[in-house]
């Protein structure tokens, strides 16, 4: 079998660099949860779009948003979605600045509803869409602005936290050319200590979660030479959005890829686009898993990774389908030659897309302005002090966890600001 590139080799090593400000006051803020109306449950990454517009943001792992409207679309109404669940629209002005409590419903879709017959089997449809892939993309580039956060943690505790605020120009799935990135402001913040002995990062920023768009990059899991090493299998259909989606399950047939991915696949049952993949790395084989999501570390470390998850979503806007949101989840044990106890790590990627603009201007990032893959974000914990940092740029909501660990810097910094202004007072 070929040797394809899996994403799952590109993980751990390097950051990101650099920041601007420029901060407006000419958006109004709403905060809230979406929430199962029935059970209650919080639900996350559900979308939050503002209607003829593309602004958008998503839930965060408890159901909480945070939106941020230009004043000119106050008029406007907020379309709530999410996959396997009827699309809730409410007006912005019936919202709250705060406390907003949005309910969603499961759908129930039947298999009659939804067409088969048209596909010898799962794999046939499969073929069909990657073969496909091409036609509901936009056909250009597009100019997109995203919200991107990257947590690393030891056992329960964060670590270190890094979030940034990046221009993408996302090139058209027909080109060979690779999306470009820029950062436009970040804030980044490690706690050295509580790494201890290994230096964990992930490489590429951003690049981390854009390479997760498996219809630009489909190299990382399926091309024709890898698809036939999976079991493809049609389970219960889902809606988004009011539509009927098919639903795909794979598992790998055997070991004949270096790297194999059990998941799922969520397809559109009228265009074939793809709506959003949601897959694990196949860990099955511990021996052969060992030091695979590492691409360096010092020879008295080995490195068992524990769990590696992925998720995509496209949005759909006028028959066109648009990258919107990619997490990534890795969760791995340290063990160090002559340590009696192993470490545990996690580290979470997430980027979500919160504004875009086919570039029919022709827009371009200047090469001194592009990111690398290989680029290191420096500390900059000034941003953790400024409550108004992120000015108009629709963000995730950060977890509670978080919020504690941006609470704790933000104490330590104001700590520092106080012995330097007591030095510089004359004062012991």
């Amino acid at each position: 079998m070929k040797n394809i590139k899996s994403f799952a080799s590109t993980f751990m090593l390097i950051l990101l660099a650099s920041f601007v400000l420029n901060a407006q006051n000419n958006f109004s803020e709403f905060s809230g949860k979406v929430i199962d109306g029935k059970t209650k449950k919080a639900l996350d990454a559900a979308s939050l779009s503002v209607n003829a517009t593309n602004i958008s943001t998503i839930t965060n792992s408890e159901g909480e948003f945070l939106l941020k409207v230009p004043n000119q679309y106050l008029d406007s109404k907020v379309v709530v979605n999410l996959l396997g669940y009827n699309t809730y629209v409410v007006p912005v002005s019936e919202l709250t600045k705060e406390g907003n409590i949005l309910k969603l419903y499961e759908s129930v879709t039947e298999l009659s509803e939804v067409s088969l017959s048209a596909y010898k089997n799962a794999e046939s449809l499969i073929n069909k869409v990657f073969n496909e892939k091409n036609k509901h993309e936009p056909g250009a580039s597009v100019y997109m602005t995203a919200f991107y956060r990257e947590t690393i943690k030891r056992r329960n505790r964060n670590v270190s936290l890094t979030e940034a605020v990046v221009n993408i120009l996302k090139q058209s799935n027909t080109s060979q050319v690779r999306d470009i990135i820029q950062l436009g402001k970040a804030r980044k913040r490690t706690d050295y200590k509580r790494l201890d002995t290994v230096s964990v990062k992930l490489q590429g920023g951003p690049f981390s979660a854009i390479f997760l768009d498996v219809m630009k990059y489909p190299e990382y899991i399926f091309t024709k030479e890898t698809i036939p090493s999976y079991k493809f299998s049609f389970s219960q259909p889902t809606t988004i959005n009011n539509k009927k989606v098919y639903v795909v399950n794979f598992v790998p047939k055997n070991q004949a890829l270096n790297y194999s991915y059990i998941g799922k696949l969520y397809i559109d049952s009228e265009s074939l686009a793809l709506v959003s993949a949601n897959y694990n790395l196949d860990l099955s084989n511990k021996a052969r898993s060992k030091n695979l999501l590492v691409k360096r570390k010092p020879s008295s470390i080995e490195v068992h990774p524990l769990q590696a998850s992925y998720k995509v979503n496209y949005k759909e806007k006028d028959g066109r389908w648009y990258y919107s949101y990619s997490n990534l989840f890795l969760k791995f044990k340290v063990n160090k030659k002559r340590e009696l106890f192993n470490k545990v790590y996690s580290l979470n990627s997430e980027m979500a897309v919160t504004d875009w603009e086919v570039n029919t201007e022709g827009k371009k990032i200047r090469g001194r302005d592009r990111l690398s893959p290989s680029v290191i974000i420096t500390d900059a914990i000034s941003g953790f002090s400024d409550p108004n940092f992120w000015g108009e740029y629709n963000l995730i909501e950060p977890d509670k966890s978080i919020e504690s660990a941006i609470q704790k810097i933000q104490r330590n910094f104001k700590k520092q600001q106080q012995k330097e202004d007591k030095s510089e007072n004359g004062n012991p």
